[in-house]
C-alpha cells in the first residue's frame, strides 16, 4: 500500500463499487446458515429471524428495520455472546443510526424476558431510557423478537426478503 497511486485506488474504489451485489447475497447465505443452529429454542435460528422480520414487515416497519429484524442474529454464525454487536456491524454502512443501536442493544431489551434466571439484571434496557432509538430497539424486543420462537408462526420465506436484503446491501450510507 504505500507505494500504491491514486490511479491504483480509484481502479480498486470502481471494482468495489462493481462488486458491491456480493455483499447481499453474502448476507443471505449467512440468514440461510442460521438453519443450522438451535441451541435448545423451539425452532432454528433462521425461522427465528424469518418470524422477526415477517412480525416486523407486518407491523408496517421500513425497509431498513426489516432487514435488520432478519439479520438481528447473525453473528451467532460466529459468536453467541458477541451476536448483537456483530450484525450490528455488518448492518451499519446500510441502515440509519437508529437501526444500528436496536441490533447492537436488542440483547439488553430482551434481558427482561430471561436475565434473572442467569443471575443477571433483567433490567439493562433502562440504561438506555432518553436514547433516540430506544422506542424502536424496545418494540423491536418486545413485538417482534421475543415473539419469534413459534413452531406455528406463518413467516414468510426468505425469497420474500432478498430483494430487500439487496436493495439494503446496494449502495453504503458511510464507511
Amino acid at each position: 500500500m504505500d507505494v500504491s497511486t491514486r490511479e491504483q485506488w480509484m481502479t480498486i474504489v470502481e471494482e468495489t463499487i462493481v462488486a458491491q451485489p456480493r455483499v447481499g447475497q453474502q448476507v443471505l447465505s449467512m440468514v440461510k446458515g442460521l438453519s443450522d443452529i438451535t441451541d435448545g429454542f423451539s425452532v432454528d435460528q433462521m425461522q427465528h429471524a424469518l418470524q422477526t422480520a415477517t412480525r416486523a414487515e407486518r407491523d408496517g416497519a421500513d425497509e431498513e428495520v426489516i432487514v435488520a429484524s432478519l439479520l438481528h442474529d447473525v453473528g451467532k454464525l460466529i459468536s453467541v455472546p458477541n451476536h448483537p454487536k456483530i450484525a450490528a456491524e455488518i448492518l451499519k454502512p446500510y441502515v440509519r443510526h437508529e437501526v444500528y443501536c436496536m441490533v447492537s442493544y436488542h440483547q439488553d431489551f430482551q434481558g427482561r424476558y430471561y436475565y434473572e434466571y442467569l443471575g443477571m439484571d433483567p433490567n439493562l434496557r433502562e440504561q438506555h431510557v432518553g436514547e433516540p432509538w430506544y422506542q424502536l430497539a424496545e418494540q423491536f424486543a418486545d413485538h417482534w423478537d421475543q415473539k419469534a420462537f413459534d413452531p406455528t408462526y406463518d413467516a414468510e420465506p426468505l425469497e420474500h426478503f432478498e430483494p430487500m436484503v439487496l436493495r439494503v446491501f446496494a449502495n453504503a450510507k458511510s464507511l
